[in-house]
């Protein structure tokens, strides 16, 4: 099967939602706690996105993989660091594919997109936050370039749960060595 990376439209907004709320449940079923998992909801996701997809500032930072049967597995969102950071001025704010798409490469061309549009916006660096518990996405991180920055707390529903975030200090150098992580011919 044939994967493409293509910027995302508005009539992309029911199936990103529908990636977001499965990709938690699955990811984050035993982290974050299943009362909150339940009550993740498709249409409140579809709402969320529509409008993100609105705003032309965010949906051109919001890329979307897709089958050569146009189903829509995963999505990448990026753009300005949100916090300050002295020394990372990009951010990956999102990540999501779907459970049967992981493991192929998707991931990895993702980032990279997310990379490659960060860079063309003029950011030279970029950092992303993950649950700390969430290991095999924590590797993944590191498999592509990511450093352990630092942690921090964020409350998801009624929990107190630990973030870890990943500075990659030189997109120039991660987006120009695309053979070496995987992702080049794909």
């Amino acid at each position: 099967m044939t994967i493409h990376i293509r910027p995302a439209n508005a009539a992309d907004a029911p199936a990103i939602a529908r990636v977001n709320v499965d990709s938690w449940r699955s990811t984050y079923a035993g982290i974050v706690a299943e009362d909150f998992l339940a009550t993740l909801s498709y249409e409140r996701s579809t709402k969320k996105w529509a409008n993100y997809l609105a705003d032309p500032e965010t949906a051109s930072n919001l890329y979307v993989a897709e089958t050569d049967h146009d189903e829509i597995i995963g999505f990448v969102s990026a753009g300005p660091e949100r916090d300050g950071d002295p020394d990372y001025h990009g951010e990956v704010y999102a990540i999501y594919l779907l459970q049967e798409a992981q493991g192929q490469g998707t991931g990895r061309e993702l980032i990279q997109t997310a990379m490659r549009g960060l860079r063309e916006r003029g950011f030279t660096s970029m950092l992303l936050w993950v649950l700390k518990d969430n290991l095999p996405s924590r590797k993944f991180y590191e498999a592509v370039g990511g450093e352990y920055l630092r942690e921090k707390p964020v409350e998801i529903g009624s929990q107190v749960l630990m973030e870890v975030a990943y500075g990659y200090k030189d997109l120039h150098a991660l987006t120009t060595k695309e053979a070496s992580l995987g992702v080049a011919g794909k």
